[in-house]
């Protein structure tokens, strides 16, 4: 009986938090949308290089995923937008704490734009269909939303590196795929425990 009230009361306190966002002003929306840029911007510092790829694992995927969910699609794609422009323009927040338009032009630089349509894809699916609010719905969401990175990442490095289509996989896609399907499952978990249902 004590683990369904603290469940319970749990799913009251996040259901507020999804009600207070919902009503907040768009100004107050574009600041939460700043918010998760600078939240990409942290993960995007954890980075784990890998022998055998040019590409590096981050956590900026996670922060993508979680904006998606917490902001919707339009705001979630709005923070990665943000975080883009920002650290073009700004702040050193990319991978490694490089920043400008050298990165976005570089190897890396097709997945942080295909942050921008994939928070947006996964937002809206996620905000206009509850069925999409279950567990393996939002795994599928989650993992259809890392493929969009992966579309926009790997044509990049493939158009960089002049490399045909099975290259191109090796060494920007599966290398990724194991680690990004663990942050989509925990963010599956966290969104199916806070989504109002």
């Amino acid at each position: 009986m004590y683990l369904t009230d603290i469940a319970e009361g749990y799913r009251r306190i996040f259901d507020n938090v999804f009600k207070w966002i919902e009503e907040r002003t768009i100004w107050h929306k574009i600041a939460l949308s700043m918010g998760f840029a600078v939240l990409t911007g942290i993960m995007a510092q954890i980075r784990i290089p890998l022998p055998f790829t040019p590409v590096p694992i981050t956590g900026q995927v996670f922060a993508v995923l979680l904006s998606a969910i917490f902001l919707g699609g339009y705001f979630g794609a709005l923070s990665q937008l943000f975080y883009v422009i920002i650290g073009i323009a700004i702040v050193p927040w990319f991978s490694g704490g490089l920043g400008g338009f050298a990165v976005i032009k570089g190897l890396t630089g097709g997945y942080l734009i295909g942050f921008i349509p994939s928070a947006l894809f996964i937002g809206l699916l996620t905000n206009r269909y509850v069925v999409f609010r279950k567990f393996h719905f939002q795994v599928m969401l989650m993992m259809i939303g890392v493929l969009i990175i992966y579309v926009f990442g790997s044509a990049q490095v493939a158009f960089l590196m002049r490399l045909g289509v099975s290259d191109t996989i090796r060494i920007a896609v599966i290398p990724f795929i194991a680690v990004d399907l663990m942050k989509a499952i925990i963010v599956a978990c966290i969104s199916t425990s806070v989504l109002p249902k």
